[in-house]
Formats: structure tokens, C-alpha cells, sequence
């Protein structure tokens, strides 16, 4: 089992809502990418919210627009052991410093967590620093969670909310 870590955040002083995910997958790892595996669906999610084809995008313009739009990226998850992908194979984490971080974000309306894996940890870490900030818990983009699309993009719409 071998030693994964997490990506920087994508953030700056105008975030508003910052999506929280648990730990990069293989793909996205490989490619230094957030969100990589082309069956995630991450950017299709957040594009539609935004109205954006984030898909069209090069990554970096990707991160650029999230940005633009006032939406951040991290993990909560620092480092931990994990054979392949998925959650469920997570041991040993040691998370990242979610409240550290949204201490830099004045602006910080809103924490999304993608998927039930990234609130279980997320919320703990938080303690009672996320009384703060609405908590949106939001489906998974992984395809690994098989809720319908159009299920999925009806949860992720709640973001527009705190974008506004």
C-alpha cells in the first residue's frame, strides 16, 4: 500500500465557496491534475453550475475560471496509504489544515464537501470552525458514486447560492 498526497489548494482572496474532495485518485495523481479521470465528473458538475464548459478548458484555464468564478479546491486529506482509488481504501490519513486554510478567506461564504467520505473527515477536522460557513455535503463526482447526472447536478446547483 503506498503513500499518496494531496495537491495544493486552489484558492485566493476572493474564494467564496471552497469545494472540498477527500484525496486525489490515480489518474489525477499521475497527471498532477485535480479531478483527472476522464469519468469523473467534476468539471462537468462545476461547469454546469457556473456556466461554464470547464470540460473545453486546458486545466490551467479550468483553475483560472474556478477562480474568476470565486470557487476553490482542496483535499482533506494531506497524505495517507491507499492501494488504488477509492475511499473505502484510505488507512492511515493524516488531514490536511482545513481551518489554517479558511482562516486566509475572508471572503469564505460556503464548504462543499464532494462526497461522503470528504464531509465525514472534512466536518471532524472542522470541529466548531465550520459553524461559521454554510456546510453543503454534495454528492460524489467519482464514478465510482453511481447517482444519476442530472441528480448529482441537482445537489451541486446549491453552490450557486453562495456564488451569487
Amino acid at each position: 500500500m503506498s503513500t499518496k498526497r494531496c495537491f495544493p489548494p486552489v484558492v485566493d482572496r476572493h474564494t467564496r465557496v471552497l469545494v472540498l474532495g477527500s484525496l486525489p485518485g490515480e489518474v489525477s495523481l499521475a497527471q498532477s491534475q485535480y479531478y483527472a479521470h476522464k469519468q469523473n465528473r467534476f468539471w462537468h458538475l462545476m461547469g454546469d453550475v457556473l456556466g461554464v464548459d470547464l470540460v473545453a478548458l486546458a486545466y490551467d484555464a479550468r483553475l483560472a475560471a474556478l477562480r474568476r468564478h470565486r470557487v476553490g479546491l482542496w483535499d482533506v486529506v494531506a497524505e495517507a496509504r491507499r492501494d488504488g482509488s477509492l475511499d473505502s481504501n484510505i488507512r492511515d490519513h493524516q488531514g490536511n489544515d482545513l481551518v489554517g486554510l479558511i482562516a486566509t478567506l475572508p471572503k469564505l461564504r460556503a464548504i462543499a464537501f464532494n462526497g461522503g467520505t470528504a464531509a465525514k473527515i472534512g466536518e471532524r477536522a472542522l470541529g466548531a470552525h465550520g459553524d461559521q460557513h454554510a456546510i453543503l455535503k454534495l454528492p460524489s463526482s467519482s464514478p465510482a458514486y453511481t447517482l444519476a447526472y442530472a441528480d448529482k447536478l441537482l445537489a451541486w446547483q446549491a453552490l450557486r447560492e453562495w456564488l451569487a
